[in-house]
């Protein structure tokens, strides 16, 4: 999974795993009443699934990672920000600390037997759970880079983008009654946080907003629900210090949730981490 602004990070203190003991600040905005129903089916109405919707939730993603919005060019991105997960490599930070990186280049190995990472899943395999680079080192961020401009390689990627991350969050935005700008909010979460069952993951990050707001689907205000979320994606932020900077929800989604953008239309203005982007 993502860690936050990994190039920007790569030069900071070594980031641990240590908590910190940040409470709740449950601050969802207040709203109007409950829009009409028609306008929660107008908002959900497209999808971040939409192909133009995907490739600006790409932009936004890739504006935060690194500092630019040409996501296309991180396929063969690699590198150990000294996070504690090891290598993170791709398009959504893929990492060898985490599963995921193990899990996509046997994917693209299986589509792809004899590739040039096959001889790594060994290695992969061992260092899962750590930081360690035992059995990927000295070759394995240069022939990460060559797989990269094999056309499989990037529908690998793609594949397991899709299956792991954007996929769930769509299917789940679109249960709540969410519209693309709610999507894309669950999906920026879930590549940050994943889904799996610690207090920070995805699925407890939505537990927690639970508690103090109902999405459209439960006959909640969109608003109201996407801002508890946000209040809980935040506590959950900053309970590591590799994700302590909240910027990506405080001056880009937060922004667009009070303006009332719900599709996430363009023109788009935002900034993460100190950097300004536009999306026209």
């Amino acid at each position: 999974m993502f860690t936050p602004h990994r190039k920007r990070l790569a030069v900071s203190a070594l980031l641990g795993t240590a908590l910190l003991a940040v409470p709740v600040t449950a601050h969802a905005t207040a709203a109007p009443a409950v829009a009409p129903a028609t306008a929660q089916v107008s908002a959900a109405a497209v999808g971040l699934d939409d192909p133009v919707k995907k490739d600006i939730a790409m932009q936004i993603v890739s504006s935060a990672e690194n500092s630019s919005l040409n996501w296309k060019a991180q396929y063969k991105y690699i590198e150990d920000i000294d996070d504690g997960r090891g290598y993170t490599g791709g398009i959504i930070g893929f990492c060898s600390g985490t599963h995921d990186m193990l899990e996509l280049v046997q994917y693209y190995t299986d589509i792809k037997p004899g590739n040039v990472l096959a001889k790594y899943l060994p290695a992969l395999k061992k260092v899962d759970g750590s930081d360690s680079h035992s059995g990927l080192d000295p070759n394995f961020t240069k022939d990460w880079v060559k797989a990269a401009s094999d056309a499989d390689f990037k529908k690998a990627q793609d594949h397991e983008r899709d299956r792991v991350y954007f996929n769930p969050a769509v299917n789940q935005g679109k249960s709540d009654g969410v519209g693309v700008l709610g999507q894309f909010i669950y999906y920026d979460a879930i590549v940050m946080h994943g889904d799996g069952g610690d207090s920070t993951s995805f699925r407890n990050i939505r537990k927690r907003a639970l508690s103090k707001a109902k999405p459209p689907a439960q006959g909640g205000n969109e608003t109201t629900w996407l801002n508890a979320f946000l209040d809980a994606r935040v506590w959950a932020m900053k309970q590591e210090e590799a994700h302590s900077d909240t910027s990506r929800v405080d001056t880009a989604q937060r922004v667009w949730v009070k303006k009332g953008n719900l599709n996430l239309n363009t023109p788009l203005d935002w900034k993460v981490y100190g950097d300004s982007f536009h999306i026209g």
